[in-house]
């Protein structure tokens, strides 16, 4: 088992103690008693002043302890910051007195108070990376290899960063002894064991992130700006727009990070020169996000953009709530573009994937996998997979990958051995494992050249073959190129704001729309750059403008 790293704990010093007191209340708590029990949200963040407060956590081993705090020592990782329920239970050890400082109070903490908050954040963030390395967890994913919706569950589990462990009942002794105890069967199963007693059944995506509390607004919140997607530009801009005072609501359909938070590694990104995965980029970024009071909500899927006529805008989400805001930015991104090919969806998560993540090479260990695009995601995606499978197969239509990826990752797919390139290639046809029997998996696919066609025995698909952009919630008013990317600023045509009913006396800023106060940053937009670092500096650059125009209405509101 990993060892904790130091910089799991820290103890505040008796001054810091002091300047701590003014947020919360001291309370006496008696040996036994329970402060924080395993599912619960929005808890208060405890530290100990006497006395000892220890946690439990509940793995396939049942209940152990992790450890103690004694005086000036705190509770919780990231999940006191967001909210999220709780994953371990915490007890009073010995009798003492304990600082609860509510969840608002501690938001409130976070902001006026940098020295402090680094020292939460940063104890915070190496706890979470600490439980994501053990080889226990207290979330248990069990069901089969072959179920796709086990896949989305792990692959939501780990795009949030949800430190979980998973097993098949069928071929894994130690899930059958699980699935045994909690009393699972084929009817049951999936199924998801969270702690010591919560068991869901059959869950989807949305069913987990309830439990989790990963989705916590409620019906009617509003806030000044409201963010639609969480990826780079998305996360940027709701950092500097809480960092600027505003209050923020930033939404995702998936998970924080967007495509980019499937990237094995982003090596031309400043800052990292040895690299950095999608995922870690985009879970420091929501973090950072929430310390400035972003509340940010996944998966909710958006499906509605209105204007309420008082100077505000309603987004309206798929299960009915509507949140308001008085600015909004669409960094809502784009779809991935899927292949042209019959029964392509029967195979989606048994063989077809969109991002090659650890989970997926995990999967594809020792066995020959197909990348189909010609772009950086698929380079570095490629490279990535290469110290796993057999072989990596890279297809794309183009006859010379250098006119869409950066020179760097076409070197390296060059001089890895075990990474063959193919050009001027596509997919004719996908051949399941065994077309008699229920097995859904993947087990060849047919390449087709111009001179011939051939089958290649690949039984995993990776596709980074672009997206469209996610743009069908949005209102006619909004212009968009015909690709149905977002126009923006100067690319605006008269014409498409008079049909919009533009009424200021000036012209749209750079990355406004062309509907007052609705901004388009990122891939989403017209005429963007699909890159990491230029869709953080859009998601950046915009805030300033929507720190302008919100000032604009509350001058024509006097």
């Amino acid at each position: 088992m990993a060892k904790p790293p130091a910089d799991v704990n820290y103890t505040f010093s008796d001054d810091e103690l002091e300047a701590l007191k003014p947020y919360g209340d001291v309370r006496a708590h008696e040996e036994g008693e329970v402060l924080i029990a395993e599912g619960d949200q929005h808890v208060d963040c405890l530290i100990t002043l006497s006395g000892e407060t220890h946690i439990f956590v509940d793995g396939r081993n049942g209940p152990r302890r992790l450890g103690y705090m004694e005086r000036g020592q705190f509770i919780g990782d990231i999940g006191v910051l967001t909210g999220q329920a709780a994953l371990a239970r915490t007890t009073m050890g010995k009798t003492g007195d304990v600082l609860h400082i509510p969840y608002d109070r501690f938001q409130k903490l976070l902001v006026e108070n940098s020295a402090l908050s680094d020292i939460f954040v940063r104890t915070f963030t190496a706890r979470r990376a600490f439980a994501l390395s053990r080889d226990e967890a207290p979330v248990i994913v069990l069901g089969s290899a072959l179920d796709r919706s086990v896949f989305g569950l792990r692959d939501f589990l780990t795009r949030h960063s949800i430190p979980h462990s998973y097993h098949d009942p069928v071929t894994d002794p130690l899930g059958e002894t699980i699935a045994a105890a909690k009393e699972l069967n084929e009817e049951t199963l999936p199924a998801v064991i969270l702690g010591a007693e919560r068991v869901l059944h059959r869950p989807t995506v949305n069913d987990l992130a309830v439990a989790l509390g990963l989705d916590l607004l409620p019906d009617g919140a509003a806030a000044d700006v409201i963010v639609v997607g969480a990826g780079p530009a998305g996360l940027a801009a709701s950092v500097y727009a809480g960092s600027e005072g505003l209050s923020v609501l930033t939404l995702d359909s998936a998970a924080p990070g967007g495509q980019a938070g499937t990237s094995s590694k982003i090596e031309n990104y400043l800052g990292f020169p040895t690299g950095v995965s999608g995922q870690e980029l985009a879970d420091r970024a929501a973090v950072q996000a929430q310390k400035f009071g972003v509340r940010l909500a996944a998966p909710v899927q958006v499906q509605a953009l209105t204007c309420l006529g008082d100077g505000t805008y309603c987004v309206e989400t798929k299960d009915g709530r509507k949140l308001q805001g008085r600015a909004v930015v669409v960094a809502s991104g784009a779809q991935y573009r899927r292949l042209s090919i019959p029964n392509l969806e029967l195979f989606e998560g048994a063989g077809v994937y969109y991002g090659a993540s650890p989970l997926e090479a995990q999967l594809c260990g020792g066995a020959e996998v197909a990348i189909v695009g010609a772009g950086n995601s698929a380079g570095q995606g490629a490279v990535f997979l290469s110290k796993s499978a057999k072989a990596v197969h890279v297809l794309y239509r183009r006859k010379d990958i250098r006119e869409t990826m950066s020179e760097y990752l076409v070197r390296r797919l060059e001089e890895t051995e075990n990474i063959h390139l193919h050009p001027e290639t596509e997919i004719e046809a996908f051949h399941p494992h065994c077309p008699e029997s229920q097995d859904p998996r993947l087990a060849a696919i047919t390449i087709k050249k111009p001179e011939k066609s051939f089958k290649v025995e690949a039984g995993f698909v990776f596709l980074f073959i672009g997206a469209a952009p996610f743009t069908n919630w949005l209102p006619d008013e909004v212009a968009r190129d015909p690709r149905g990317f977002v126009k923006t600023g100067a690319d605006l045509e008269t014409l498409e704001l008079v049909r919009a009913g533009w009424k200021l006396d000036r012209m749209p800023s750079t990355y406004e729309t062309s509907l007052p106060r609705i901004y388009a940053v990122g891939d989403v937009r017209a005429g963007s750059v699909k890159r990491v670092a230029s869709s953080v500096g859009e998601g950046s650059v915009v805030v300033s403008a929507v720190h302008a125009a919100l000032s604009e209405l509350d001058r024509a509101a006097e």
